[in-house]
């Protein structure tokens, strides 16, 4: 038995089957009404359940924030585990925690009040990750606010690896200390990672910058990436090293550091604004178009700037450290042991 030839697949997939609204469709309404809540926009765009399910409440959490930031409330309970207590869940149930660590620099002050912190706090496993930075494994929950304030008093903030968002700009050492390298990509990848941290995205962000074709920081891999060049930068896209693998597109080549960030701001903020809720940097741009890409980005300079002057003033609400803010008594909530109870209390 066959559907026959006259059977067509609706054109429009659902969010969820809480909704017969598509992901565009969603974002399209939620910046038209003006809808900055889960529950308004539940209300005003018929849900088909009263409170939603884990697919479409962190998705609509996601594009209210992004299309109205500071304006659209913050749902916590919309928000993974991971992103509601910043830091990642392991399979025991203790965390990791991962401080940033701009353009994969450090210090010797910030190595030593990480081994402080291991030391204080028994944590069992001190690990580099891929991304230049150093994972703390196996923190208690309850441990979480302590172990960030120690951090903090070091000058640290959240590398956000547990976040659908801007994660790490890996680099190499760049002309400083390299003989082949070109341009200082250590000193430009600092200044990408400190424009777009705390930024929130349809998925996790990577970025690189090499300093050379010789490609050490991998650029040709990351959702965004820069090949220094001796003329300038070559600017690349939608690479992918995980469950797909993938090399970047050329994007466009640049003469300065100021454009290349330009071009990346830009870049980030047209995902942001056109990207469905979990879907990576290469799935987005498969779906509408490199070129339709390129042509909002390269080609069209007004509209570059526009979405470049959006993302800025979005950071100006995100780009605050989240473990100074729960350091300081937010969601503490989340942080506080469950009480023991006797069976004698509870017959109660």
């Amino acid at each position: 038995m066959t559907l026959g030839d006259a059977f067509e697949v609706s054109a429009v997939k659902p969010m969820c089957t809480c909704t017969a609204l598509s992901h565009d469709d969603v974002r399209r309404l939620i910046v038209a009404k003006e809808l900055k809540s889960i529950a308004a926009a539940m209300q005003e765009l018929e849900w088909k359940t009263s409170c939603g399910c884990a697919k479409c409440r962190p998705a609509l959490n996601y594009y209210m924030l992004a299309s109205w930031p500071g304006e659209a409330v913050d749902d916590q309970q919309s928000r993974f585990i991971n992103e509601r207590v910043h830091a990642n869940i392991q399979k025991d149930g203790t965390y990791s925690v991962v401080p940033r660590m701009w353009g994969g620099l450090t210090s010797a002050r910030e190595l030593r009040a990480i081994a402080d912190v291991a030391d204080k706090y028994a944590i069992p496993t001190v690990k580099v990750t891929g991304g230049q930075r150093i994972d703390l494994l196996g923190v208690k929950k309850e441990d979480l606010p302590a172990v960030w304030a120690d951090l903090n008093d070091a000058g640290m903030v959240s590398g956000h690896a547990y976040a659908k968002g801007v994660r790490t700009v890996k680099t190499c050492v760049g002309k400083e200390w390299c003989r082949f390298g070109t341009q200082d990509s250590t000193g430009l990848g600092v200044k990408i990672e400190k424009a777009m941290w705390g930024a929130w995205t349809p998925a996790k962000v990577k970025m690189a910058v090499s300093g050379c074709p010789r490609n050490c920081a991998e650029a040709t891999c990351k959702d965004f990436g820069i090949i220094c060049v001796d003329s300038g930068y070559d600017l690349v896209f939608a690479g992918a090293a995980g469950l797909d693998i993938k090399g970047t597109e050329p994007l466009c080549h640049v003469d300065t550091e100021e454009e290349a960030i330009e071009y990346g701001l830009a870049l980030v903020q047209l995902y942001r604004e056109q990207g469905h809720y979990l879907e990576r940097v290469y799935k987005w741009a498969k779906r509408v178009g490199l070129d339709t890409v390129r042509a909002q980005i390269v080609a069209d300079a007004p509209r570059r700037k526009a979405l470049v002057e959006r993302f800025v003033y979005s950071q100006t609400f995100f780009q605050t450290d989240p473990w100074a803010e729960r350091v300081a008594g937010s969601e503490a909530h989340e942080f506080a042991p469950l009480a023991t109870i006797t069976y004698a209390e509870a017959a109660e």
